[in-house]
């Protein structure tokens, strides 16, 4: 049996810390840009960076939103959205109500989240993020699917407490109608 290794309190990428996280605890991380750090009633999801083709598809999808926003609407990627006191998540794309900000905007101005899922974090999109969004009232949520041949991209939107389904990509196509027309191409 292998004696355990003394690891310097410098080797972790979070330093350590006792009891739940607060905004205040997060925001005062370092950013060290190798990994994407949310805040869920006191717990932290931690993921690292996309890949090359993730962030192709996330740059892609936020330009083609960009492109057919009305005036009253604005494409970003990834935003601090602050759903309440105890959750900060960074979609990898939103479409919001443009506005002066600070660090965290907030969720009354989001009209899309988008989630290009990847290995690390599709069951917290697919699960967690996709409720956490449907509570916070955001009315939009876009999932994209790179894992197949062909990208597959799904369009929620919240009708009462939960999302569901009005547009599906076809043939590495998806044709919006809501929030405004939109192509986006994969």
């Amino acid at each position: 049996m292998a004696a355990p290794v003394e690891v310097a309190a410098t080797d972790y990428l979070l330093p350590r810390h006792v009891g739940p996280w607060t905004l205040d605890d997060v925001l005062s991380l370092p950013e060290d840009g190798s990994q994407r750090v949310e805040l869920v009633d006191g717990m932290l999801l931690v993921s690292p960076l996309g890949s090359y083709r993730h962030q192709q598809l996330v740059f892609d999808i936020a330009a083609s939103l960009r492109a057919a926003c009305p005036d009253h609407f604005e494409a970003t990627i990834e935003l601090n959205v602050l759903l309440s006191s105890g959750r900060l998540v960074i979609p990898d794309f939103t479409v919001v109500k443009p506005r002066e900000a600070g660090v965290m905007f907030p969720v009354s101005d989001v009209v899309l989240v988008g989630e290009v899922l990847s290995p690390s974090t599709r069951l917290n999109d697919e699960g967690l993020k996709r409720a956490l969004y449907a509570k916070a009232g955001i009315p939009y949520y876009l999932m994209v699917d790179p894992a197949g041949a062909v990208v597959e991209a799904t369009l929620l939107e919240r009708q009462g407490t939960e999302y569901v389904e009005i547009a599906r990509s076809r043939n590495g196509q998806l044709e919006l109608t809501k929030p405004f027309p939109v192509t986006i191409r994969f």
